[in-house]
């Protein structure tokens, strides 16, 4: 059984061989000419029609699974924002409850709206596409009959027209050609019938997978639609309950400040008036002293000098009441904050006309972060690595910080514009005391 088995293969494997030598040689003659090959125009066009259906809706199944895979980003960043609202959104806050349903809901609607596209759309595009596989081969086949057809009618006359005629091999050769015509025409019938078919039926599965698609999209952007309202509401209420917070607290303190001020209209006149300095940058960083003004010199002298010495030894002795804290001292040595207060401007958004100077003066180019310009009005001294040596006259780029957190009340981040329009990079940037500085 094991030989007859192997002689089996064997003959089959035969068969084979030689209808492929077959088919080859019978190709080779309908391409030189010295053949006539069987032609169906329509069946030709119904084949073009075919490729370019299977081309287009892979296409649209490609297509299809990127968007699917889209939604699936989006809905991965969507869960993760909606987390991030939800952790930090403190218990006390308004809509603390609505909050943590809604981060829910937004979920489970995105969950939907991918399955929703995946069964309905993309399922009914893969089933359509599914039976391309087999028509094409089908295609193929019928295209091999057919090579096999015409090789068995050329056979069958050349035998006819032989001087010397076999009957024997013409009854035979006659018996192939039916057979070979039968197989190639059943497939050919098959095929005429069923091509056409599926190139109409292309329509309605577009139809089916747009609508179904816009459908669940309508439904989808609906209802978040409805959610992105919600959280709006809830966002307007919790900024309207901090303003409540804010106006409350700034109304204690006022009456704060106004019990305060009856307090110390109830003081003595005699008390000696309360110094008010201006306070410094955090103690971490604390400024270096300003040099104060010469004309501090002149706070102790006598409002009588230069007069006429009338009172005599009683203006004298005035005098140096007031003078004598100081006597000893020198003025120079004193910090001119403890003495006077230094009140400075608010910050204003940079003009036009600074920007026009910043980036004139920096060849058009502005450093990654750049906010406005100073200029240095004092020098400083820096006391750590990362601060940024300063010189009267400095021109200085202020950059945002990386972290926000990061930053000191009082301090500013930058880079001396001179090193920028040299190097083009912020490798040199430092932090300084902004009061040592203006803008320009």
């Amino acid at each position: 059984m094991a030989e007859i088995g192997k002689g089996v293969t064997a003959g089959k494997l035969a068969i084979n061989v030689q209808k492929r030598l077959t088919r080859a040689q019978e190709k080779v003659l309908q391409k030189l000419g010295k053949a006539d090959e069987t032609r169906d125009a329509a069946f030709e066009e119904m084949v073009a029609n075919f490729n370019k259906q299977m081309t287009e809706g892979t296409k649209l199944q490609k297509d299809l699974k990127a968007y699917l895979v889209a939604v699936k980003t989006m809905h991965d960043a969507s869960r993760r924002l909606q987390d991030c609202l939800a952790d930090m959104y403190e218990p006390e806050w308004f809509g603390k409850e609505e909050m943590d349903s809604l981060t829910e809901d937004t979920d489970t609607l995105w969950l939907e709206y991918h399955q929703n596209l995946t069964d309905k759309s993309l399922t009914t595009l893969d089933s359509y596409l599914a039976q391309f596989p087999d028509i094409k081969a089908r295609i193929a086949k019928r295209d091999r009959k057919m090579v096999d057809f015409d090789s068995a009618r050329h056979h069958f006359s050349s035998l006819q027209k032989g001087k010397k005629k076999d009957e024997a091999k013409i009854a035979k050769a006659e018996e192939e050609l039916g057979r070979a015509q039968k197989i190639f025409e059943e497939l050919n019938v098959e095929l005429q019938d069923e091509l056409p078919t599926l190139w109409d039926n292309r329509v309605g599965v577009y139809v089916n997978t747009f609508q179904s698609m816009a459908r669940h999209q309508e439904k989808f952007h609906g209802e978040m639609s409805k959610l992105s309202q919600n959280l709006n509401d809830i966002m307007t209420k919790l900024e309207e309950q901090r303003e409540l917070k804010k106006g409350g607290t700034a109304a204690a303190k006022t009456e704060d400040g106004a019990k305060s001020e009856e307090a110390n209209h109830s003081e003595s006149a005699s008390s000696p008036p309360k110094v008010t300095t201006r306070p410094g940058p955090p103690p971490s960083r604390p400024p270096p002293r300003l040099t104060p003004s010469p004309d501090l010199r002149q706070q102790c002298v006598s409002p009588t000098e230069g007069e006429a010495s009338v009172a005599g030894a009683s203006t004298d002795s005035t005098t140096q009441q007031q003078c004598e804290p100081w006597s000893g001292v020198n003025l120079l040595d004193w910090d001119v904050e403890v003495l006077q207060p230094v009140t400075f401007p608010a910050p204003k958004a940079p003009s036009w006309e600074s920007w026009s100077a910043v980036t004139n003066g920096s060849d058009g180019e502005l450093p990654p972060g750049f906010l406005y310009k100073v200029k240095a009005i004092h020098d400083y001294a820096a006391t750590d690595g990362d601060e940024l040596e300063l010189k009267t006259g400095d021109s200085v780029l202020v950059l945002a910080f990386d972290n926000p957190d990061e930053q000191d009340d009082g301090w500013l981040l930058g880079v001396q514009e001179s090193h920028w329009v040299e190097n083009k990079n912020i490798s040199a940037k430092g932090v300084f005391p902004e009061n040592f500085t203006q803008k320009v």
